[in-house]
């Protein structure tokens, strides 16, 4: 019976860690995104391609699963964090390792991480929700070996005083949850195609998200271009309708001017994307 149950651990961990890479690629590959990577180009991006965007998500595979091993029906508790939070960043090292030392998926590996980790807690038996929430609390726990570096993404914090990647997490990934999820699910329903809904569920997410990637390089003002443009595309009716496009075209050149590219939320949509492939397993793949 152990052996069996181990085995099922094993497969679910298999599963869970391509569904993460795949919503890391499906993430990257879509277009048009305003200021990021995609299929058409860098956007602002000097140091990034789509090739080594798929590079990085192929690369942490291995994370993925064994974050997923390491999970499986276990409480949140101190010992899981500090095992989640080592194998985040060996991850990372394997990832630089990929890029040759590019930072490609960073945030994503934090918060795609904690949500493998969350749905593996749960046995693989939970909805959106009750992952979100158990994600939230293994993020609220310490981690002792954490190192204590100042990235650009917690300085931004600090600067605007502005919430970042580790208080989306601790409070159950808000802006996927009411936003993003919300958002696709409606786009969907209203006709989209997959690509406008998943482009209306991240201009859900940029119209009020505290992108600290975009804070870093183009400070307020251009984080308020950020959230204005994308609440105009919402507004317009969404990427499936020609205003909604003429107005997503035009928050694009708006970041591409502002040398501003809203990794943050390209995160989160990975995030929605995974957390909607893993609520609906029959529709997933592999």
């Amino acid at each position: 019976m152990k052996l069996l149950s181990q085995t099922h651990a094993e497969v679910q961990a298999v599963r869970l860690a391509v569904i993460a890479r795949e919503s890391l690629i499906d993430e990257a590959r879509l277009s048009p995104k305003p200021g990021l990577v995609d299929s058409r180009g860098n956007g602002a991006h000097h140091d990034l391609t789509l090739a080594l965007m798929e590079c990085s998500a192929h690369s942490l595979t291995p994370t993925f699963r064994q974050l997923a091993q390491q999970s499986w029906l276990r409480p949140a508790d101190i010992a899981l964090r500090e095992t989640v939070g080592r194998l985040g960043r060996e991850g990372e090292q394997q990832m630089m390792a990929a890029t040759n030392g590019v930072n490609t998926h960073r945030g994503a590996i934090w918060a795609l991480g904690l949500l493998v980790s969350a749905v593996a807690m749960n046995g693989s038996d939970a909805d959106a929700q009750q992952i979100a929430e158990t994600a939230a609390l293994l993020a609220r726990l310490p981690d002792s070996a954490a190192p204590k570096i100042f990235s650009k993404g917690l300085k931004a914090t600090h600067q605007y005083r502005v919430p970042g990647a580790r208080e989306e997490a601790q409070q159950a990934f808000p802006h996927v949850m009411t936003l993003a999820l919300p958002q696709l699910l409606r786009s969907r329903a209203s006709g989209a195609s997959e690509s406008e809904a998943r482009l209306d569920a991240l201009m859900a997410i940029m119209t009020s998200l505290s992108d600290t990637c975009v804070l870093s390089r183009a400070g307020m003002p251009g984080l308020k271009a950020m959230q204005n443009g994308a609440r105009a595309v919402l507004n317009a009716g969404g990427c499936a309708t020609a205003a909604g496009r003429e107005a997503l075209a035009a928050l694009d050149a708006q970041m591409l001017a502002l040398n501003a590219s809203p990794g943050g939320a390209a995160d989160l949509l990975a995030a929605t994307l995974f957390l909607d492939r893993v609520s609906q397993p029959a529709s997933c793949s592999f």
